[in-house]
């Protein structure tokens, strides 16, 4: 161990939860993967503002609780659960405070969707996790995809097969119960083999408000011509710590379509990697960030043109209000033989108040001719003119402010396809953007 860099805060919190952490009692594979990962902890830090990728968020506060995980977990009814359940059929697995709830959860009968939690993996399962858990997001560089991986305790892998289309979504929910400062590792792996289609919502959210922090990383695998379509959610109490990471693999002729919302936590983060490997592979990413407060919403996204004729797709819009302040970096790199590559990158920002700030870094790297690619962003606050316009067919100023800037989110909301969802995210951006 090198004194040097050793973080008194990583050494305090790892030797924490190896007093809790127990071995997993049947795959050898995934102990010998959070070995490495803990070595690895153990030459990395937490990043400062002093780091070029954190310039602008400050985590220093994180220092100040330890987040301990959960000891027990107490059954939540499920009366308490109606406004985050989908009101379609659905495979639905709960996560309270990191662990999984089987009583909560529903899953399918058929053999469409294969589900196995990381602590009992089988057959199938296995041999997927064995061969992607852990290549896609790279813990070598990344201090929270390595806590997340040495710390892992409860996750799950999800398995589409080859040419199955899910005809019901999956819904990976995760539950901060808000009882005590815990943190919870969330770990899952999607995996879409040649043909298979899927839907899959992540989603966080926080029963009542209080600390929590939640260190999470999805790693999806996209097989040959599958397509996955993934909606992320985040919610979180005010007070809370969200730190994500999200790494996708897409094969020949595949496609991967993403939407993900932040609306809630103190300070959140998340790190999105997209690698087009294979001829053809497509992808669009979009977002929204609607903050207040002195809430802080990061987000860096990676998309990696790695192989020729693909293609990439990607909206972001943050809603900044108060004393917010949102964060946008998007890189889109596209290699040197990645001829015929078409990507388009646009950033859009909306400043409520003379407090509210936005930092964005959208970023182009092109070592191909043969390409075409437009990337901007813009940040402003609302069109005078488009109010005027309102006012003058009798609404008030209030009504038409709140009317522009629900327009302004509601581009992103419509990429939604579950209609439940949907529904539930257009009443929360209503309630949110009635500013007074």
């Amino acid at each position: 161990m090198s004194t040097a860099i050793w973080d008194d805060y990583l050494e305090k919190l790892i030797e924490s939860w190896k007093k809790e952490t127990q071995p997993f009692r049947t795959v050898s594979y995934l102990n010998r993967l959070r070995t490495n990962a803990l070595n690895r902890v153990e030459s990395l830090r937490l990043p400062t503002i002093r780091d070029e990728e954190w310039r602008f968020t400050d985590i220093s506060s994180l220092r100040n609780t330890p987040f301990p995980r959960a000891s027990t977990i107490s059954l939540l009814s499920l009366d308490s659960q109606k406004n985050t359940f989908l009101n379609e059929p659905v495979c639905r697995l709960v996560f309270v405070d990191g662990q999984y709830i089987p009583e909560l959860s529903s899953l399918v009968d058929d053999d469409s969707v294969t589900v196995c939690r990381l602590s009992g993996l089988a057959n199938t399962c296995a041999s997927k996790a064995e061969r992607h858990l852990g290549q896609l997001a790279d813990f070598q560089d990344s201090v929270f995809v390595a806590l997340n991986t040495a710390l892992m305790h409860d996750g799950v892998c999800i398995v589409i097969p080859a040419n199955v289309s899910a005809t019901i979504p999956v819904h990976v929910l995760y539950v901060t119960s808000g009882k005590e400062e815990v943190a919870a590792y969330p770990r899952c792996l999607l995996v879409a083999e040649s043909g298979a289609e899927v839907t899959i919502v992540e989603e966080y959210v926080a029963l009542r408000e209080g600390a929590s922090l939640t260190n999470a990383v999805t790693e999806i695998y996209i097989g040959e011509s599958a397509r996955v379509n993934h909606i992320r959610v985040q919610r979180e109490a005010p007070q809370a710590f969200h730190i994500a990471n999200n790494a996708t693999f897409v094969a020949k002729a595949a496609r991967y379509d993403s939407v993900s919302f932040a609306f809630g936590a103190r300070i959140s983060r998340f790190d999105q990697k997209i690698t087009l490997a294979g001829e053809g592979a497509e992808c669009q990413i979009d977002g929204l960030a609607l903050i207040a407060g002195r809430q802080l919403a990061d987000t860096h996204t990676f998309i990696d043109h790695a192989n020729p004729h693909c293609g990439s797709r990607q909206l972001h819009k943050c809603i900044v209000d108060e004393s917010a302040h949102g964060v946008f970096s998007g890189k889109i790199m596209v290699r040197p033989h990645s001829q015929q590559t078409d990507a388009k990158q646009l950033n859009h920002n909306l400043l409520l108040s003379e407090k509210a700030r936005m930092d964005t870094k959208p970023q182009l790297e092109i070592f191909a001719d043969d390409v075409k690619c437009a990337h901007g962003a813009t940040v402003g606050q609302l069109d005078k003119e488009s109010l005027f316009y309102l006012q003058s067919r009798g609404l008030a100023e209030e009504a038409a402010r709140n009317l522009l800037t629900y327009a302004f989110g509601g581009e992103i909301i419509n990429r939604v396809v579950v209609a439940s969802l949907r529904q539930r995210l257009e009443e929360y951006i209503l309630a949110r953007t009635r500013i007074s």
